[in-house]
């Protein structure tokens, strides 16, 4: 990716963070005040960053019209599809990791590519979203503090599911300064100015 989109896809995501934080949409998912079920401790903490990415990803995804989920700002980036369909591939394969496998029959080899139709983009999404939770619902605390080889070092399920949150991350901000390259706003953002009072 280039540097320079890089950059605005970074000062992109910290202002629409402070929109955020400064005015609380109230379609917006809010896991730190309805609860988590099922989980408890540091595995609700990461389940209620799961669930927030979940809400903004689904709720983005709807928006873009499906002419533009081919749209990619260079040649050599993926496209809104791709974005979407890599950020399935992560749901579904790194949750692996800490004990729960991928579907029956999926492949991560060329899975970001395998569809550009906006209805199978977000049902498989949603699909993934759902794996994940599952994933982390499953997953013993006992199990969190288990260690073991990671890219030349060591490192504990409790860090890989920090790892897995932080690539979500990655992408929505990524999908986010898509957004604004294309002319979309994100629905967070038009809830937020749908509440701010009109000027006289």
């Amino acid at each position: 990716m280039r540097p320079s989109f890089g950059l605005c896809a970074c000062w992109t995501l910290c202002i629409l963070a402070f929109a955020a934080a400064a005015v609380p949409a109230k379609a917006q998912v809010n896991p730190y005040q309805g609860g988590t079920p099922g989980v408890t401790g540091y595995r609700s903490e990461v389940m209620a960053e799961v669930m927030i990415q979940e809400d903004k990803f689904m709720r983005l995804a709807k928006a873009i019209p499906a002419e533009k989920y081919t749209w990619r700002p260079a040649p050599d980036v993926r496209s809104f599809a791709e974005v979407l369909m890599h950020v399935s591939a992560a749901n579904f394969n790194l949750y692996k990791l800490v004990g729960t496998p991928p579907p029956a029959g999926f492949e991560v080899k060329g899975f970001e590519k395998s569809s550009t139709d906006k209805a199978k983009v977000i049902a498989t999404l949603e699909e993934s979203f759902a794996h994940a939770k599952k994933a982390i619902t499953a997953m013993p605390d006992a199990d969190l503090e288990k260690s073991f080889n990671w890219f030349g070092g060591k490192n504990t399920e409790r860090g890989i599911l920090l790892f897995i949150v932080r690539h979500g991350a990655e992408h929505l901000g990524q999908s986010i300064a898509y957004a604004r390259f294309a002319g979309i706003t994100p629905p967070w953002t038009e809830d937020a100015q749908k509440k701010q009072p009109e000027k006289k």
